[in-house]
Parts: C-alpha cells; sequence; structure tokens
C-alpha cells in the first residue's frame, strides 16, 4: 500500500496536568478538521506518564472541553501509561539492533563534566563514553548491578536529519548537533519522546500536526523512526497561540482565562468559539469570520 492510500490517522495528545486551554483546543480543532476533510481517524491519547501530575478532574476536563466543542473522537481515550511496557520492549529492540546502548555514567559523573563545560566556556553535550564501551565491559557492569540509561545513537560524521514540514517548509539539523540522547531513565522510565514515538508508530498515525514547540524534538523523533524501521509520517508545525503581548498562551501565567471551561461557562457558542479559535493566524481574502462546520472541513 502507498503512503496515497494509507487512511489518514491524526491523534489530539494532551498531558492530564491541568484543564484544556485554549492553545490544545486549537491544535485538537485542526487534527480534527484535517481527519473529517479526508475522511481519516481522530485518535484522543492522553499522555499521562507523568503520574505525579496527571488527574482525574484534568483528564474528564479535557474530555468535556472536547465533546462541548463538537470534537468527538473515533478512537480513545487512549491512555500512554498503559502502554510504558510497549515502549520499553521497543527501547530493548533498539539495544539488540545496536541503535542505542546503555549508559552506567552516573549523574555525579555526568553534573562533573558539564561544570568542567562550563568553566571551559564550552557547551556541554554527552562524550559518549558508554558507547565505546565493548561487550565485556557491558556484561561486567551490569553484573555489579549498576543502573543505566538507554541513549540513542546518533549517526556520527557530517550528516543531518531533514524533513519537509507541512508548514515551515525544508527543515534541518546536523547530526554533530545532537546529543545520543536518553530514551530509557536510569529508573526504568521510559522519557516522553520514546513513548510518543512509539505510540505513534503504533497507531499508525500518518500525521503530526501540532504546536510549534513541537518542533525541536521533531529530529529526534525521526531518528527513533528510522532506528525502528518505522515509516515517517507527515509533521506539520502550527504557529502558537499568543496572548496580546506575543507571550506564549499558559496556564501557569494566565490562569483561566485561558481555559476553554471559562468560556463556555461565560455562556459563549461553542462554534462560535470554534471560528475564533480557527481564525487565529491565518484569515480569508474576503476577511470572513463565520464558517459553518462543513465549510471549514472543506
Amino acid at each position: 500500500m502507498s503512503d496515497t492510500d494509507r487512511q489518514v490517522v491524526v491523534r489530539f495528545a494532551p498531558s492530564p496536568t491541568g484543564y484544556l486551554h485554549i492553545g490544545g483546543a486549537r491544535t485538537a480543532i485542526f487534527n480534527w478538521l484535517y481527519a473529517k476533510k479526508h475522511k481519516g481517524k481522530f485518535i484522543l491519547r492522553i499522555e499521562d506518564t507523568d503520574a505525579e501530575r496527571s488527574t482525574r478532574d484534568s483528564i474528564q476536563g479535557i474530555m468535556d472541553g472536547l465533546e462541548w466543542l463538537g470534537l468527538s473522537w473515533d478512537e480513545g481515550p487512549d491512555f500512554q501509561s498503559e502502554n510504558i511496557q510497549t515502549h520499553l520492549r521497543a527501547a530493548e529492540q533498539l539495544i539488540a539492533s545496536g541503535h542505542a546502548y546503555k549508559c552506567f555514567c552516573s549523574k555525579e559523573e555526568i553534573d562533573a563534566k558539564r561544570e568542567a563545560a562550563r568553566k571551559a566556556r564550552q557547551t556541554y553535550s554527552y562524550d559518549r563514553t558508554c558507547r565505546r564501551l565493548t561487550p565485556e565491559e557491558v556484561k561486567e557492569r551490569e553484573d555489579r548491578g549498576l543502573p543505566f540509561a538507554v541513549r540513542l545513537k546518533v549517526p556520527e560524521g557530517d550528516g543531518a536529519v531533514r524533513f519537509d514540514d507541512a508548514v515551515y517548509g525544508s527543515i534541518e539539523k546536523k547530526h554533530a548537533d545532537l546529543d545520543d540522547f536518553i530514551i530509557v531513565r536510569s529508573n526504568g522510565r521510559p522519557l516522553y519522546i520514546l513513548s510518543n514515538a512509539v505510540d505513534d508508530i503504533n497507531d499508525r498515525v500518518t500525521h503530526i500536526i501540532r504546536g510549534q514547540d513541537g518542533l525541536a524534538n521533531t529530529p529526534k523523533q525521526i531518528l527513533l523512526y528510522q532506528a525502528l524501521g518505522a515509516p515517517l509520517p507527515v509533521f506539520a508545525h502550527m504557529s502558537l497561540t499568543l496572548d496580546p503581548k506575543k507571550a506564549k498562551i499558559s496556564k501557569r501565567r494566565h490562569g483561566e482565562m485561558v481555559a476553554v471551561h471559562f468560556y463556555r461557562e461565560k455562556g459563549f457558542l461553542p462554534w462560535a468559539f470554534v471560528n475564533f479559535l480557527v481564525l487565529l493566524g491565518w484569515a480569508t481574502t474576503d476577511s470572513r469570520e463565520i464558517f459553518t462546520k462543513e465549510e471549514l472541513i472543506k
């Protein structure tokens, strides 16, 4: 099956550490509209691996907000925390295939190297000490019961990660500017960057439509896709929702004024609010402000 024959699959993947804010709602709307336009599938995934900050009330608030906006999902809600063993198996697969390695460097050792780089006025990057360990040296450390993180091997040399973002165009990140980044912590917990990529692969997500703040992680996620032998999705990074002073909106800085439920409680009409959110960052040539659901989908 060619890429053009694949069913469009998109996802909205909020972290349930607070209410649904308008920036997240705008991202969800564009994913939902894209799925509807292409008769695809819209997945709701709750990325709840931050157990200390994730709450049941936040999960319910996100779902209530989406339903009030008229955004129904075709699959989910799926919970990322239920897939941790799948994420860890992917890390084991990457080690076995030679794309990742166990890093036994302690926090104290890393901190000392970082401090030395700071004093030398150099940018710190991991020196790949454990990437050069022989199998015998790895086994010796394992036999001693030393804790280890798992790092992905970034290709060495003059190469680069290159991709075409559907919004920002051609993007390039040199391999030399990327660390061998950690995908599993020394406490055995997978990092978000691994969990997110593995879930997207397993959900067969074809288009990742998200905020511009996710752009910095994309080269690393592409390296994970390639190492796992998975086809790349289309990436589309939307401009961020800003306040009148051009600052990124945040729950911490702006409070409930950026919460979807704030507008529901103030009596706003849900489709009018959707119209307002989708027109942030673009406009039609005739400066039109009101669209029906069918017109927005088109």
